[in-house]
C-alpha cells in the first residue's frame, strides 16, 4: 500500500462524518475526496491488469476481486437494515421512516440509488441516503475498465482530460436543458438532482486517474494556493450572488453548491484540489508522517464500513434525545462522540469478521501480480 493513502481514507470519512453530526458543513466534500481516490487506486490496478494479464483474465480478475470487497458488506448491510426495518415497523416504530426504507432498498438493491435520489420520488431515509455513492462508484466499475483496455498506452492523456471535460460539460448540457425544460422525472431542486447523478462526478474519477501516469506542475504550490484561494473564491461568489457569506463552516460551498452556478464549476476546483492533494502526498510525501498515524491508518483500513454503518447509526443514537434534557451543544457533542465511537466499533467488527475473511478470498481466487509502491508512483511522475 502507498503510504498516506489509508490517512487520505481516514480522513474522507471524517469529513463526512462531521457533516451528517452537523459539525462541519464543507465535510459533504468527503465524497468527492473518496471520488478522486477511487479513480487513483482503480485506474492503477487496471493499467498494471492491463500490462501483466492476459485477455481473458482481465475482466475476471477485476471484477472478481471487485466482488469480494464490495458486495459482502454491502448486502449484510441492506439485510440487516430490512431486518430492522420490519421489526421497528411491526412494533410500530415511526413506520412512515420504516417503510420509505422498504419502498427503496431495492433501488440500492440494483446499484441504482443515485437515479431514485437525483428524482422527483426520492424520501429522505438515514438508513439507506448516502448509499447513492456507492451506486455511483459502481456505475463507474462498470465503464471505465472497458476504456481502459481499449484505449492505447500513449493515448491515455487524451482519454484522462477527455474525461476531465466530459464531467464539466455533463453539467453545463444539464443546466441549459433544466432551465429550457425542467425535467418532471427529476427533483424540482436542480442541483441536488445533479450532484446525485455519475456523470456529474466523471471529472472527479478522471482527476484521480490522471494522476496515476502524468504529472501536475509544482503541486505542492499549487495545493498551498489553492487551500487558500478556495474559500475566498467560494465566499466571494455566495457573497455576490445572495448578499451573505452563507455557513461559514460551509468555506462557501454549502452542500450541492446551488448558488451562483457553482454546481458548475465548483466541483471542478474541489476535485483538481483533491487530486493535487493526493498528488503531493504519494509524489511529494507531504504530510506522510501525519498521514501515517496508527489511529488514521487503522481508520482509513476499515473506512468502508465506516461509510456504510455510520449514518444509520447517528440516526439510531439520536432518538436518545427522547429521553435526556440537554441544551443543544451539549447533546450535538454526546450524539457525535457516541456515534463516532459505535461506528468504529461496529466496522471493526464487521471488518474482522465480514470483510476481512472474504478479502483473503483474493489471492486464492483471483491473485494478480503486484508492484512496489515506489513502482506505481515512479509511473505517477510521468509527463
Amino acid at each position: 500500500m502507498i503510504p498516506g493513502l489509508d490517512g487520505i481514507r481516514a480522513i474522507a470519512f471524517l469529513l463526512v462524518f462531521a457533516v451528517h453530526t452537523d459539525y462541519l458543513n464543507f465535510g459533504w466534500v468527503g465524497v468527492q475526496l473518496f471520488f478522486v481516490l477511487s479513480g487513483f487506486l482503480i485506474t492503477g490496478i487496471l493499467l498494471d491488469m492491463k500490462e501483466y494479464l492476459p485477455k481473458k483474465d482481465y475482466y475476471k480478475k477485476f471484477y472478481g476481486r471487485r466482488l469480494l470487497r464490495i458486495f459482502p458488506l454491502y448486502y449484510f448491510y441492506l439485510a440487516l437494515m430490512t431486518g430492522l426495518s420490519i421489526w421497528l415497523k411491526s412494533m410500530p416504530y415511526r413506520p412512515g421512516k420504516m417503510q420509505i426504507f422498504q419502498d427503496q432498498v431495492g433501488y440500492a438493491a440494483f446499484y441504482l440509488y443515485d437515479f431514485l435520489y437525483a428524482s422527483a420520488k426520492f424520501q429522505h431515509t438515514p438508513l439507506l441516503e448516502h448509499f447513492w455513492s456507492l451506486s455511483v462508484e459502481e456505475q463507474f466499475y462498470i465503464i471505465w475498465p472497458l476504456l481502459i483496455l481499449l484505449v492505447p498506452k500513449r493515448h491515455l492523456k487524451k482519454l484522462f482530460v477527455g474525461a476531465i471535460l466530459s464531467g464539466l460539460l455533463f453539467r453545463i448540457i444539464y443546466t441549459v436543458v433544466y432551465k429550457i425544460y425542467p425535467i418532471p422525472f427529476f427533483r424540482t431542486n436542480m442541483a441536488r438532482a445533479l450532484y446525485a447523478l455519475p456523470f456529474t462526478h466523471l471529472d472527479a474519477f478522471a482527476f484521480g486517474a490522471y494522476i496515476t501516469r502524468f504529472k501536475f506542475f509544482q503541486p505542492k504550490k499549487q495545493l498551498v494556493v489553492l487551500f487558500f484561494l478556495l474559500p475566498v473564491i467560494g465566499f466571494a461568489t455566495r457573497y455576490f450572488s445572495t448578499g451573505s457569506l452563507g455557513i461559514i463552516s460551509g468555506l462557501g460551498y454549502p452542500f450541492a453548491m446551488p448558488k451562483n452556478m457553482q454546481y458548475i464549476w465548483g466541483y471542478s476546483i474541489l476535485n483538481y484540489f483533491f487530486a493535487l492533494f493526493i498528488y503531493a502526498v504519494i509524489s511529494e510525501k507531504l504530510w506522510v508522517k501525519f498521514l501515517e498515524h496508527p489511529w488514521l491508518k487503522y481508520l482509513g483500513k476499515i473506512s468502508y464500513g465506516l461509510y456504510v454503518y455510520h449514518f444509520a447509526i447517528i440516526w439510531i443514537v439520536w432518538r436518545i434525545r427522547d429521553y435526556l434534557t440537554l441544551t443543544e451543544s451539549q447533546f450535538k457533542f454526546l450524539i457525535a462522540f457516541i456515534s463516532l465511537f459505535l461506528t468504529i466499533g461496529i466496522a471493526s467488527a464487521s471488518y474482522r469478521w465480514i470483510e476481512k475473511p472474504i478479502l483473503n478470498l483474493k489471492g486464492r481466487f483471483f491473485q494478480v501480480k503486484s508492484r512496489s509502491p515506489e513502482t506505481f508512483i515512479g509511473q505517477a511522475k510521468e509527463s
